[in-house]
């Protein structure tokens, strides 16, 4: 057997084997989560351009379908995004799942003692939290990307991104579990920026409060300016 064969052969085991143990389930899941966080913090850029009219957002949504033109046909480097994204989602909610079973499987029996409180609080809302998040991802890509639902027949406008979320948002069921959905995404990024900077190495004894209370920050402003959408029109202030 040549050197570079070895070589070849040597390099899929160790990612296997660094997917394989606790580290590198964690490595895997600071990284895709760092990708989703700085989407979250676009997408919600956007869609506060609602707040400038449907000329302003309407535009914005055709700009995200000419991203890359000429090189790019019509629409490719979205779909290449979203993709990317859904690897990501993917990757995470798998390293999750496989990271809760090996927990577990460590710790089979309850605990006999108090618990840290703020620890297991923030384990039950990342798990419950995910499951909540996994569920309105699949629910806002049928409803605003894809309008099969929460629409009326004929209701659904493509690229219409303003009426859309008008439409979509006047029915306060459907609003009130966009902003259900918002307050579990905050409670995941509250621990979950923290979670990816202490994997990463970023987290010590010095700065562990500090990091805490930016990730707490970071996490509600993502949240204010996502619910101030369904709210907004709700209240009649967009309409």
């Amino acid at each position: 057997m040549t050197e570079s064969t070895v070589a070849t052969k040597a390099a899929p085991n160790r990612l296997l084997a660094l997917w394989s143990g606790v580290i590198g389930k964690k490595v895997v899941m600071a990284l895709t989560g760092t990708v989703l966080i700085l989407f979250v913090i676009t997408h919600m850029v956007g869609n506060l351009k609602i707040f400038s009219g449907p000329t302003e957002i309407n535009a914005y949504s055709h700009f995200l379908r000419e991203v890359g033109w000429p090189e790019f046909a019509n629409g490719q480097v979205l779909w290449i995004a979203r993709i990317v994204l859904l690897l990501c989602a993917f990757l995470h909610i798998t390293a999750a799942m496989q990271l809760t079973r090996m927990n577990w499987n460590a710790r089979p029996v309850g605990y006999g003692t108090k618990r840290d409180v703020e620890t297991t609080w923030g384990a039950l809302t990342m798990r419950w939290g995910g499951v909540l998040l996994a569920v309105f991802i699949v629910f806002h890509l049928l409803h605003f990307t894809a309008g099969v639902v929460g629409f009326q027949p004929g209701q659904f406008e493509h690229l219409m991104v303003y009426q859309n979320v008008v439409a979509g948002f006047s029915v306060w069921p459907i609003a009130l579990f966009y902003i259900l959905a918002m307050c579990a995404l905050c409670l995941h990024l509250d621990h979950g920026i923290w979670s990816a900077l202490q994997t990463m190495g970023c987290v010590n004894t010095d700065n562990t409060k500090s990091i805490r209370t930016i990730s707490r920050i970071i996490a509600i402003v993502i949240f204010a300016g996502f619910i101030s959408v369904p709210i907004s029109v709700l209240a009649g202030w967009v309409r």
